[in-house]
């Protein structure tokens, strides 16, 4: 249907040229796959999976644009390799961030982001490069990144190993066992979030089993275009996960944890059932609320809850699950946040239009709240629940005076202690963790 598309483009319209390839690109790359314009279409066209076709079409003939950032984040997530993640890591988030951030408070002096900021120009056809410059350093990466993966701060990197991580106080015959999935976001980029994952599983006294060694799920490698690689790795963690079921089937795993939507969207098409059998998908979230947990005399800030546009939390509401975890009345904020995973890397010209509304949304929901945006009268917290919007709204903090965090991390600051990372990493090398050679 694509191929008829495009001949009917060049024989209707403008005749016969390779250019038309160009603005084939071109409405490809505007597309966010946040798959929100499905239900208002009158004819069910998912436009999502639509320009993911588009991009994959693009690729198979030969006529993709070839972009510097997304090529260099696909290959961050395809390495499984724990040294050059770390060397990669090292070059992406310490030193690019660094100098995104440092290039963005030179251009910020000097007044030239302002406009482009409020009033973003329109994305017809390729932009300028000096305006791609622009439009990427118009808001700055997040400051405080970990500085070390989940895995290499646990000394489970090697991927011939299954870590089982149990509190030894807490764990019994009849514990939970739950088999944890962080993906590349909580893992490789926001450490955090995974650790966090883990120390509430290991409070609850969940017996958590992760995957052996770094895996991506798959999904950014189809959402990009790259469909045979999505596959490929689909393939082969499913060949992993049946060796891990078979290798600890002594444990009877029924809830696969996730801590990421994308990952969740992916990991729906991986037939866990088969795999784990009588086992259900389940967000972090979800799975601390059936246990109860929620946060207690929270006092001095204000939250409010962005839900990504591929939200992991697919068996309870979203707003009511954070409600129950942080136990108070918590407004949501709509809107897609612009990161979108490499889109704003790869598009910051669209990204631009994209986080101008979101800022928008932000500034109105401060102003829901009585604080004034740009300088609250107290903290304001934006809470998510995917790792990709975690650092696109920790980009609006400048601007808005908004910081941004997970549910999991801010549940595990306040139950467990601000020191609640350094306390869980030493219980758990401390024979918190069980080794099993798969």
């Amino acid at each position: 249907m694509l191929i008829e598309a495009f001949l009917y483009e060049e024989q209707t319209r403008r005749g016969i040229s390779l250019k038309h390839f160009d603005e084939f690109n071109d409405v490809a790359d505007h597309c966010t796959v946040c798959h929100k314009c499905l239900n208002p279409c009158p004819v069910d066209i998912d436009f999502g999976d639509v320009s993911i076709a588009m991009r994959n079409f693009l690729r198979v003939q030969g006529k993709k644009h070839f972009n510097p950032g997304t090529a260099l984040a696909m290959s961050y997530l395809n390495m499984k390799d724990p040294a050059t993640i770390k060397l990669m890591r090292a070059f992406m988030v310490g030193f690019g961030y660094r100098a995104q951030r440092l290039a963005h408070a030179v251009f910020n002096k000097l007044g030239l982001l302002t406009a482009f900021k409020k009033r973003p120009p329109a994305t017809l056809g390729k932009p300028e490069i000096k305006a791609q410059v622009i439009h990427f350093l118009n808001r700055p990466m997040p400051k405080s990144m970990p500085t070390k993966t989940s895995r290499a701060l646990l000394g489970i990197e090697d991927d011939t190993i299954v870590p089982i991580i149990r509190n030894p106080q807490k764990t019994n015959e009849d514990s939970d066992a739950v088999f944890y999935f962080p993906g590349c976001g909580s893992e490789r980029l926001f450490s955090t979030v995974g650790l966090a994952t883990q120390a509430m599983l290991y409070e609850v006294g969940a017996v958590t089993v992760l995957p052996p060694g770094y895996l991506c799920c798959g999904y950014p490698q189809t959402a990009s275009g790259n469909h045979d690689k999505g596959q490929q790795i689909t393939a082969e963690n499913r060949v992993q996960f049946h060796r891990i079921a078979n290798t600890l089937n002594y444990l009877d795993i029924k809830t696969v944890i996730v801590s990421c939507g994308t990952c969740m969207d992916q990991l729906q098409k991986y037939e866990f059932e088969k795999i784990f059998p009588g086992c259900r998908l389940l967000d972090i979230h979800e799975y601390l609320m059936e246990k109860g947990m929620k946060i207690e005399g929270v006092t001095g800030v204000k939250y409010m809850y962005h839900d990504p546009c591929h939200s992991p939390m697919k068996t309870y509401a979203p707003i009511k699950v954070t409600n129950a975890l942080m136990n108070t009345e918590v407004a949501l904020n709509d809107r897609c946040c612009g990161e979108s995973g490499t889109f704003a890397v790869a598009r910051p010209d669209i990204a631009t239009q994209v986080k101008m509304r979101k800022q928008e949304e932000l500034e109105k929901g401060m102003e829901k709240l009585g604080l004034t945006p740009g300088a609250p009268e107290q903290e304001v917290k934006i809470l998510t629940s995917c790792p990709s919007c975690l650092q696109g709204l920790s980009r609006y903090g400048e601007d808005t005076g908004v910081s941004a965090d997970y549910i999991v991390v801010e549940m595990a600051k306040h139950i467990l202690g601000e020191d609640w990372m350094r306390e869980y990493v030493k219980k758990a090398n401390n024979g918190g963790i069980e080794k099993v050679l798969l």
